[in-house]
């Protein structure tokens, strides 16, 4: 995989995929602004699944688990400008602003297509890349309290992403788990977003389940797998990646193990 990352600082970077796709199952500890120079890009969360492409501009809130499947389009690579809105970063923004927080239920993906004025933005940091040298803080500064500042004249709304220092409190295990046994992440990081720690989540995860996490995530994901090829007649190749396997080798061997038949043949079953 041919993937170059430039860097003007840990907060912004220009980021080139030139292989087929790229999927990752990701949990970013920073809010990120994407802009879109080519490619396409589909996300997928617990409750929806979005679709974007060259000229989009979206905003992923941190703390927040989903699996992201980069595509090259029409020749040209997956390129994208982000911005890290670091928490540091929007503490100093917000610390002179007056914010009425308010509870949102859940954290959407913010979508601002093609707006001129974000497009502007982070556009004029393109001829920055090409400079040697380090680049300027109060430049990098500038430029990412424009990019906040737009954001929030767009929609205020935003303010309650971007003001929101809180961390993950204790949550449901059961409903939690229920809604994200399809993204890879690390145990600790699981047990960090249901407001636990690793030995605690693991001890709570076995009362409520009665099994590893391992064979429990294993277990969903294969059963989602089936429903998506038997009932929303789904190939193999769409399935693996979206349900939370890494491999199609892989996968194939485990649902064959657990319904008897490749998951070829399940598709071949329902198409005659």
């Amino acid at each position: 995989m041919d993937h170059i990352s430039k860097y003007l600082t840990p907060e912004i970077k220009l980021s080139s995929y030139d292989d087929k796709l790229f999927k990752s199952d990701l949990i970013f500890d920073d809010h990120m602004l994407i802009w879109f120079i080519s490619g396409e890009t589909k996300i997928i969360q617990a409750d929806a699944t979005f679709y974007f492409k060259t000229g989009d501009i979206f905003l992923i809130p941190r703390n927040h688990m989903a699996t992201i499947i980069n595509y090259p389009k029409n020749g040209q690579p997956h390129k994208t400008v982000v911005m890290h809105l670091t928490t540091e970063r929007l503490k100093k923004f917000y610390e002179k602003i007056d914010v009425e927080k308010k509870y949102v239920g859940g954290q959407k993906i913010y979508s601002f297509s093609n707006h001129p004025l974000l497009e502007s933005c982070l556009s004029s940091v393109i001829p920055y890349f090409d400079l040697e040298g380090k680049f300027p803080e109060n430049i990098a500064s500038l430029k990412i309290s424009e990019a906040i500042s737009i954001l929030r004249e767009i929609d205020k709304s935003v303010d309650n992403i971007l003001a929101n220092f809180d961390e993950p409190g204790k949550v449901d295990l059961i409903n939690f788990m229920e809604r994200n046994f399809m993204f890879n992440m690390p145990m600790e990081k699981l047990g960090y977003l249901t407001g636990r720690s690793l030995s605690t989540f693991n001890r709570d995860f076995k009362k409520h389940f009665h099994d590893t996490p391992q064979k429990w995530l294993t277990q969903k994901r294969l059963e989602l797998a089936y429903y998506q090829l038997s009932e929303k007649k789904k190939k193999p190749t769409e399935v693996y990646l979206e349900v939370g396997f890494e491999d199609l080798s892989h996968f194939s061997f485990a649902f064959k193990k657990k319904y008897g038949l490749s998951p070829n043949q399940i598709t071949t079953h329902n198409s005659n």
